[in-house]
């Protein structure tokens, strides 16, 4: 089976947001009314200009109406532009699979066939340039990437996704939503990417252990070093890379307690009340599994008939 992923990077995504398109995605959705015209009032009615200033005088020019854009830093912001490339997923079929996330579009092929797979990552990739351009959007080719995902001691195969004469650029390695993927998904490349913030996280903490207490001091870790360690953990907690981290983790235990850098620090984990990185990756698993289950309406016994507690 050979699995490959397209990473799709937009061009100003949030400013090249068509306003008459939009309403009419919002008509087709169902939303008119009162809601409608709120919504239509929201985006109308702005406009802007450019002011050129220098010592001596300045120059304006004329003021535009904003017919493109919705408002960034707003909370209907990112609700207006998925429903504006909602219809996107429409455009896949049954060996693709669009990934959306705001303006992070990305789409997965999966093929049994190698030839079949190219032509068909041809295929859908043109169509979502199709799509993009008929909903006045740009994609950034040079920054737009593709990846095939193999497993350990496979050897890539050279797919040729093009645009037009422009060729796709193949890579072993992505940033997505904060999490590094690489192309065999064994999160060496992420730890590796995390692994000096939480060493200058560390080193702030010996920093300021002598002013302050060692409740303030496990304030700082939560804040400084756990939102770092526990982002993305249920995806890389399991790689064998991350008993790196763990290393790190007991690093800045021992410098918030003051102990040795060979003392043990399990007692100090219960006397912190910190979970060890295993125990938070199990933690952070159970979380997952119980948000899923109440999203889909499930319970125990619709999932096994064994007692689990």
């Amino acid at each position: 089976m050979t699995v490959g992923g397209i990473f799709c990077d937009l061009q100003k995504t949030f400013c090249c947001v068509n306003h008459n398109i939009l309403l009419m995605k919002l008509e087709f959705y169902g939303i008119t009314g009162i809601t409608y015209k709120l919504i239509k009032s929201y985006l109308g009615g702005r406009h802007q200009r450019v002011v050129l200033n220098n010592h001596s005088s300045s120059l304006c020019s004329n003021w535009g109406e904003i017919t493109h854009g919705v408002p960034q830093g707003s909370i209907l912001g990112p609700l207006l532009f998925l429903l504006y490339s909602n219809d996107l997923l429409q455009i896949t079929n049954d060996n693709s699979k669009s990934v959306l996330f705001v303006d992070d579009t990305s789409i997965i092929v999966t093929n049994p066939n190698p030839t079949n797979f190219e032509n068909s990552v041809n295929k859908i990739f043109q169509h979502i340039n199709e799509w993009f351009h008929t909903n006045l959007l740009s994609v950034s080719l040079d920054k737009t990437h593709y990846m095939q995902f193999v497993i350990k001691n496979s050897s890539l195969i050279d797919f040729n996704i093009m645009r037009g004469n422009k060729k796709i650029v193949n890579i072993c390695n992505t940033k997505f939503l904060g999490l590094t993927l690489d192309n065999t998904l064994s999160w060496k490349t992420h730890i590796d990417t995390i692994i000096p913030k939480l060493s200058s996280a560390s080193f702030a903490m010996r920093l300021v252990k002598p002013f302050l207490s060692q409740d303030s001091l496990r304030m700082v870790y939560y804040s400084y070093f756990h939102s770092i360690m526990t982002y993305g953990l249920i995806f890389w907690g399991n790689s064998h890379y991350s008993s790196i981290i763990f290393r790190l983790q007991k690093r800045i235990i021992r410098i918030i307690v003051g102990i040795k850098g060979r003392d043990s620090c399990r007692e100090y984990f219960k006397k912190l009340k910190i979970l060890p990185l295993q125990c938070q990756y199990i933690l952070s698993l159970l979380l997952f599994v119980k948000y899923i289950t109440s999203i889909l309406g499930l319970n125990r016994t619709s999932i096994n008939q064994y007692p689990t507690c």
